[in-house]
């Protein structure tokens, strides 16, 4: 399994995880499914933090999860109707939400058990670790059979368009 993506998408996810600091920032990635095992970013749609007091009485699935508060500084939401919103733009255009963004503030680019519980099989998830508002790693997960988090790998392209270098740890932007 991999994400293929341009030096830019990590820019614009590491500005927003920055921006967003000390609360969780989420985004979509929006791209194609070149291959089963191999997705290809187009574009990175940030998107509101919609966690609210409402949406952590509506989630079970985060109420057994780790000491942390129930708040945008721990969690993310996306608004369902954005998503859809966002998901009909795209297949106008051809593509596919392939994945989710957000950050982890003063934590580790590590997913959480309500990560894990609210995430979907065929997405990759990008967490971005940002420690006193400054982007300090990313990493790229997917889930596998189990339903468990398993790294992703991230290849960078670089001109041209199709030539790719593996990425191993986040790069300095």
């Amino acid at each position: 399994m991999s994400l293929i993506l341009r030096v830019d998408h990590l820019k614009a996810m590491r500005s927003h995880a920055e921006q967003a600091y000390p609360n969780e920032c989420c985004g979509l990635m929006l791209g194609t499914f070149a291959q089963p095992s191999l997705k290809h970013l187009i574009e990175v749609r940030a998107v509101e933090n919609a966690w609210d007091e409402h949406v952590a009485r509506d989630v079970e699935a985060c109420d057994a999860d780790d000491d942390l508060p129930l708040s945008k500084s721990h969690r993310y939401w996306v608004n369902p109707q954005e998503m859809l919103t966002v998901m009909r733009e795209a297949r106008s255009r051809n593509l596919d939400i392939i994945g989710i963004y957000h950050s982890h503030p003063d934590h580790p680019a590590v997913p959480s058990e309500c990560d894990r519980r609210l995430a979907w099989q065929q997405y990759s998830y990008i967490i971005i670790s940002v420690q006193q508002g400054m982007a300090q790693d990313l990493q790229n997960w997917h889930l596998n059979e189990a339903h468990q988090f398993q790294p992703e790998a991230i290849e960078l392209a670089v001109s041209p368009p199709t030539s790719i270098i593996t990425m191993s740890a986040f790069p300095t932007l």
